[in-house]
């Protein structure tokens, strides 16, 4: 197996947009520190979630071809629901290191904001168990739900709760593509309006558009991917061993730490998929970094901040950068990426060498963890 290193990494800026699923991938695309490398691809490994609902958009991988200037070229659609960019980036991964392609495009978009809230809902709620879809659960309802348990197992407050929101916020505010780069508190998370009990509108990522890009070679570069892995667990809630863990975490992390050769306490930064703030308790648990029901407890003692001892989120996770769900898995690596080069501006945590992300699928059934280290 060839080794596969990064060569440059964009992002479309998120939020609200005006522009075309394909505008939003063509920025991403010029928005990478070495656009010119774009002319040397061999193939296009495109991520997209929901393109057909969101847009009645069908074929996107050649249509994506087409509208960034690469037309010719191979090119194929990777899904896994809201994981889906963590998806392409393992498939563009795996196609350097078989050794069938040197350079490859990786490219995630979405765009949703065009829809009602109530219409996006839908189309987000149709990666749940359709048994359980029947019985009138969304995503927000099975989060909260969740919420609820790991509340009543470990002690955890709404106000401690409240503090991932704080936290991702201040971040966001140094994160010029962030969705939100506003700074909040806790009086603003306690006084949002309740979404499913206990999670209030802070508490939950917003409706974004967005796109990221990355070119992924087997030439040296600064960066190099040295472990992946991915895991899936039953799609409905209702046949899994706990709530409050998420066992597709778990087993992706378990194959990403022995291919890569790392340790949990090796990791100086994280990306973890924070769509509802009580998953990123969870998910900094299930990646070893803390035991259960300590994750929060870090979290108040500092150690998850920009400046702690293991950053999460630096970029504003999926809370305040944002989640155009196709995208947001892709987005973390690229935050990694900037953070490994020493490109992310005044959020840039110095000194690391060693970064992890971690993305969810559907409600934590479909979920991925990749590491990459400096050269």
């Amino acid at each position: 197996m060839k080794n596969v290193y990064v060569a440059s990494a964009g992002l479309a800026k998120f939020g609200r947009r005006d522009g075309s699923l394909f505008e939003l991938a063509l920025e991403a695309v010029t928005n990478m520190q070495s656009p010119e490398l774009m002319e040397k691809v061999d193939a296009v490994y495109f991520g997209n979630m929901s393109g057909e609902k969101f847009t009645n958009i069908s074929n996107l991988s050649s249509s994506i071809a087409d509208h960034i200037g690469l037309s010719g070229l191979p090119a194929l659609r990777v899904e896994s629901g809201s994981s889906s960019g963590a998806g392409v980036f393992q498939a563009g991964f795996l196609a350097v290191a078989s050794g069938c392609y040197e350079r490859v495009l990786v490219l995630a978009s979405e765009k949703m904001t065009h829809l009602s809230t109530a219409d996006t809902t839908g189309i987000l709620s149709e990666v749940i168990d359709p048994v359980e879809r029947r019985h009138g659960c969304t995503m927000t309802a099975l989060a909260a739900m969740v919420t609820r348990r790991y509340m009543h197992d470990h002690g955890l407050t709404p106000d401690d709760l409240a503090l991932v929101a704080v936290k991702n916020h201040d971040n966001g505010l140094l994160n010029p593509y962030a969705h939100f780069q506003k700074k909040i508190d806790l009086e603003t998370v306690r006084n949002s309006r309740l979404i499913a009990t206990p999670l209030r509108l802070f508490d939950c990522s917003p409706i974004s558009d967005g796109a990221a890009a990355m070119i992924l070679t087997s030439k040296p570069a600064n960066v190099r991917i040295t472990g992946i892995g991915h895991g899936t667990e039953h799609v409905a809630v209702q046949f899994r061993n706990s709530l409050t863990s998420f066992e597709a975490t778990h087993r992706a992390a378990a194959m990403a730490y022995k291919m890569s050769g790392r340790k949990p306490d090796q990791i100086d930064i994280a990306e973890v998929h924070d769509a509802f703030t009580s998953f990123e308790i969870i998910d900094t648990e299930d990646l070893g970094f803390f035991a259960p029901g300590q994750g929060f407890k870090a979290l108040l003692n500092g150690v998850t901040k920009l400046d702690g001892e293991l950053p999460v989120n630096p970029s504003g996770g999926l809370k305040a950068r944002g989640h155009p769900v196709g995208v947001s898995g892709l987005a973390q690596v690229v935050e990694l990426v900037w953070q490994l080069f020493g490109d992310a501006g005044r959020r840039q945590v110095h000194g690391v060498k060693i970064g992890l992300s971690q993305s969810i699928g559907g409600l934590a059934s479909n979920n991925l963890v990749n590491i990459l280290e400096v050269v």
